[in-house]
């Protein structure tokens, strides 16, 4: 991963393959960001000028690139479009140089060292172009060719390799401030792109088995208790849904269940993540076209595994138990069938209609194991409609929840850390459509408003008095197009950072 550094060096004087620049979008042109003052003013004070003469407006994500002044030990001047240039006195907001730091790290992959001249006006600002640039330096190619060659020699793989090193400057090492920004930025980027792996690793290596054993490894390096119930424990505990839904896979279900806990902690949060390893759709197969990406649909299991690992490499005060709901959807003799009645852990019995609405048979086992220990709260996070991507899109996650202050809160501080979402309701009358004449409770409704449905029927499962809410991240979690700002092409990790965020939050008692 890229080494991160904080540097008071001026920008003519330092060693690097590059210096970055932010450049804004003006109202007659682009304009040159604070942080760049010593490369402006090397070209004399007309930095813009020649921007613009090159073409660059200052447009968000845009990259241009040109030879550095004279008298500076760095060849390369690169910089990166910020967007509108803030109102009068405003700062930079943190987002945006977030993405900018993402594209400028990518551009320079293969590069040893850059050095990052944004603006920085304080340790918000640092924590945030450290994070982009480290998420936007990730590369998932451990399965590409690693060009040995024909005696046996290890070469570079395929591609280019990540920005080796990248140096803040105007950062100061020293600040206590400055120095916790770095540490929560690599803290909170390492585990995001851990999730990131898991998302992108082939089914044929990532099963529950293997997650579990992942889980496990993680949880005694980071002293994280790990509890795996394997399909024995899973039917002698009455787990008819996560049962259910892998019981027509080679590769057996397993429920995770992760704890972290702090001697000052007063708060307990519980979260619970849908990891369905790979999902055809089972009896109810997925049609021609629908199959390639379901390897992601363990995203939300990956969120909460990286959250949980995060909270406690950063030490937060508060408790947190992370359930990770694992199993294959798989068609074959033994597979839940369309009309098959479960018996959830909850002692509700489902009658499933549709074996492709297989998430929330697992979550609704994990949320009643979660909501047996009265946590303070319960945050579940899934890749679980289809409908949730034509209503937000795919770069949008859908809120819901039982207490609204707690929904509002959740989306706060998803835009807190520059991930987007929205709140989106439960509306009673879409409960009755639900209503099955064999069990208690169908997992299936309504057609029209399916996203929603999908947070009721889990909002069943959810013990009484327990504050609770539905992060359904099925737009965002697997980005099928190019790689944009900090997000690469493939698994996001949509959702750890809003998890941190509300983990931290919860630590001081401002949550809701």
């Amino acid at each position: 991963m890229t080494a991160l550094t904080l540097s008071t060096a001026a920008a003519p004087g330092l060693r690097a393959d590059a210096i970055v620049i932010g450049v804004a979008k003006g109202a007659k042109g682009p304009v040159v960001a604070p942080g760049a003052e010593a490369v402006d003013k090397a070209y004399d004070g007309k930095l813009a000028g020649v921007l613009e003469t090159l073409g660059a407006s200052g447009a968000e994500g845009e990259v241009t690139k040109l030879p550095a002044p004279a008298g500076f030990k760095a060849p390369l001047v690169l910089a990166v479009g910020l967007g509108a240039k803030p109102e009068k006195d405003a700062e930079y907001d943190g987002e945006a140089l977030r993405r900018a730091g993402g594209v400028a790290a990518r551009a320079l992959a293969g590069s040893k060292k850059a050095a990052f001249a944004l603006p920085l006006a304080d340790s918000g600002d640092i924590g945030a172009v450290a994070e982009g640039v480290l998420l936007g330096a990730y590369a998932f190619d451990v399965y590409k060719d690693n060009g040995k060659d024909a005696g046996g020699a290890q070469g570079k793989k395929n591609g280019k390799a990540p920005l080796a090193e990248a140096a803040l400057l105007g950062g100061k090492p020293r600040d206590k401030e400055h120095k916790a920004a770095i540490e929560r930025a690599t803290a909170v980027a390492e585990e995001l792109n851990r999730a990131r792996d898991l998302i992108n690793m082939p089914p044929n290596d990532l099963n529950p088995e293997s997650f579990a054993a992942i889980a496990s490894a993680a949880g005694k390096e980071h002293g994280i208790k790990v509890q795996v119930l394997d399909e024995k424990a899973l039917a002698k505990g009455g787990y008819g849904g996560i049962l259910g839904v892998g019981s027509g896979a080679a590769a057996g279900p397993r429920l995770v269940k992760l704890s972290y806990t702090h001697s000052k902690a007063s708060k307990h949060l519980a979260l619970v993540g849908k990891g369905i390893t790979y999902d055809s759709g089972g009896i109810s197969l997925k049609p021609a076209g629908h199959n390639e990406t379901m390897k992601c649909d363990m995203s939300g299991a990956a969120a909460v595994f990286a959250a949980v690992v995060a909270a406690a490499r950063l030490g937060l005060q508060v408790n947190i138990t992370g359930w990770l709901a694992l199993a294959e959807n798989m068609p074959s003799g033994t597979a839940v069938r369309p009309g098959d009645v479960l018996r959830m852990y909850s002692g509700k019995t489902v009658e499933v209609l549709n074996t492709d609405a297989e998430g929330r048979l697992v979550l609704a086992d994990a949320l009643w194991a979660a909501s047996q220990e009265k946590p303070d709260a319960i945050v579940d996070v899934a890749t679980l409609t289809g409908a949730m991507v034509l209503a937000l899109g795919s770069r949008t996650f859908g809120v819901m929840a039982n207490d609204d202050a707690f929904r509002s809160a959740i989306v706060e501080a998803a835009e807190e850390v520059g991930e987007a979402s929205w709140p989106m309701p439960l509306p009673e009358h879409l409960r009755k459509g639900m209503d099955s004449p064999t069990a208690d409770i169908a997992n299936m409704g309504e057609r029209m408003g399916g996203g929603l449905v999908a947070g009721l029927f889990l909002q069943e499962f959810v013990g009484e008095g327990v504050t609770w809410a539905h992060l359904d991240i099925a737009g965002p979690a697997f980005n099928e197009g190019g790689a944009f700002g900090y997000t690469p092409k493939g698994g996001t990790g949509s959702a750890v950072r809003t998890l941190v965020r509300l983990a931290e939050l919860t630590a001081v008692g401002d949550l809701g």
